[in-house]
């Protein structure tokens, strides 16, 4: 029998469920550039051109891992999307005299890198037992919580941030999700996030939610070129610093993969994780030339993958053929865009949430009796929620302290890792995580 994974659904189907992906991510998607173009103040059009060159590389990126190419492609449902771990060393590259070339160099070279080390890099998946998989999942799932939440709010920087009308319209969403998927056939059961955002988008159009004017503006076709910004450049500084961020990025999407293969029960040998690291860094490098960012696996439709059981990763490539749509197509990027953050937020809080209890799932399997398991969850997770819960706290700490720590899904996934070691590997001890 075709495993689930490999499964082709029917063509409409297959569209409709990569379109909900696409939704679910798209916000996240364009954060990353606009964050960087933002704080380096570039025009609008390189703006607009930064976001069309990340949907087009995005897009690739997630056909190579779901579809595969060779030895690069883990062949999971994975969507890929620019990693916010190199948010804070890409802003301080561009903004201290390096710019876009300095970026793209150190993006290439760690890239690069990553395709070279990832089967040194698989061969640690012993060290990632249930205990360890179960806490990275519970912690992606809380650290993205808040984003929904900010979402739901109006999303972060807007004027109407926290406006009731907002929260309203975000729970509405929630409450249209959790009825289609209680009571509609199976067949919109599946697709109840992308019909909740769909009648959230519509419901906000009469109440000014809205705005399609950018829509008119955007350009109907564009191609992102080869160094557009400029040849890069290499500075040891800025290299040093990106491949911080791709090893810190590596473990996460080491707990990603692990968490799709554990939700569409599918084995992962070293080999097939080694094939996925590959991709990211074939993706990242592909960034640093056609002018975007580094790639990794998208927690946020880890937990869609969950909520629908929809397991096949064709429904994903379907989402990686949508998003070369966009890269392509600016105008239905735009269109895709004038979806109110209030709506993703509702959306987002079911999806989240599910990437929570999931790791929670995971963690069911460890045994907790006579053993520090207990406190090895309890610590990571606590260390977790701190840049969380005080944003800013490691703001006068070294830059590359500040690359880890400040997210909080690098900061709980090292902590475990390392603990786990600590209790279950050090002197000999067995390890009791997997009874």
């Amino acid at each position: 029998m075709t495993h689930p994974v490999d499964q082709r659904l029917p063509l409409p189907q297959t569209a409709a469920l990569g379109l909900q992906h696409v939704l679910a991510m798209y916000a996240g998607a364009v954060a990353v550039p606009l964050i960087v173009g933002g704080a380096m103040k570039l025009p609008p059009a390189d703006l607009a051109y930064l976001i069309n060159a990340d949907l087009l590389i995005s897009g690739i990126a997630t056909l190579i891992q779901c579809v595969g190419v060779w030895r690069f492609g883990v062949r999971l449902p994975i969507m890929q999307g620019c990693t916010f771990a190199a948010v804070t060393p890409m802003v301080l590259i561009g903004t201290t005299g390096g710019g876009l070339p300095a970026i793209y160099g150190a993006v290439i070279v760690s890239g690069l890198l990553v395709v070279a080390i990832a089967p040194f890099f698989s061969k640690l998946l012993r060290f990632f037992p249930p205990l360890v998989t179960g806490t990275v999942i519970t912690i992606i799932g809380i650290t993205l919580l808040p984003v929904a939440a900010k979402w739901a709010a109006g999303g972060a920087g807007s004027p109407t941030y926290g406006e009731p009308r907002n929260i309203a319209l975000a729970g509405a969403v929630l409450a249209f999700v959790i009825a289609i998927y209680r009571f509609a056939p199976p067949a919109l059961s599946r697709i109840a996030v992308l019909l909740g955002i769909l009648i959230g988008t519509l419901v906000a159009i009469p109440f000014d939610f809205t705005d399609f004017s950018h829509v008119g503006e955007a350009d109907l076709i564009g191609i992102s070129t080869p160094f557009h910004f400029g040849l890069p450049t290499f500075e040891v500084a800025a290299v040093v610093s990106m491949i911080i961020v791709m090893l810190v990025s590596m473990t996460e999407t080491t707990g990603d993969f692990i968490a799709v293969a554990e939700i569409t029960e599918s084995e992962l040998p070293p080999s097939r994780l080694a094939d996925g690291l590959r991709a990211d860094g074939l993706s990242t490098a592909l960034g640093g030339v056609f002018n975007t960012f580094p790639y990794t696996a998208f927690a946020q439709n880890v937990g869609l993958v969950g909520l629908t059981g929809v397991r096949s990763r064709w429904v994903v490539a379907m989402s990686g053929g949508l998003l070369v749509l966009l890269g392509l197509f600016p105008v239905l990027g735009a269109i895709v865009a004038a979806v109110p953050a209030a709506v993703l937020g509702g959306a987002g809080i079911a999806m989240f949430g599910t990437v929570a209890a999931t790791g929670i799932r995971t963690l069911s399997k460890v045994n907790f009796t006579g053993n520090a398991n207990l406190l090895v969850v309890a610590l990571s997770i606590g260390i977790a929620l701190i840049p969380i819960g005080a944003e800013g706290i490691y703001d006068r700490f070294p830059h590359w302290f500040q690359i880890i720590m400040h997210s909080g899904i690098s900061a709980g996934c090292m902590a475990v890792i390392l603990l786990n070691l600590l209790f279950n590997h050090v002197g000999g001890r067995k390890s009791v995580t997997q009874t």
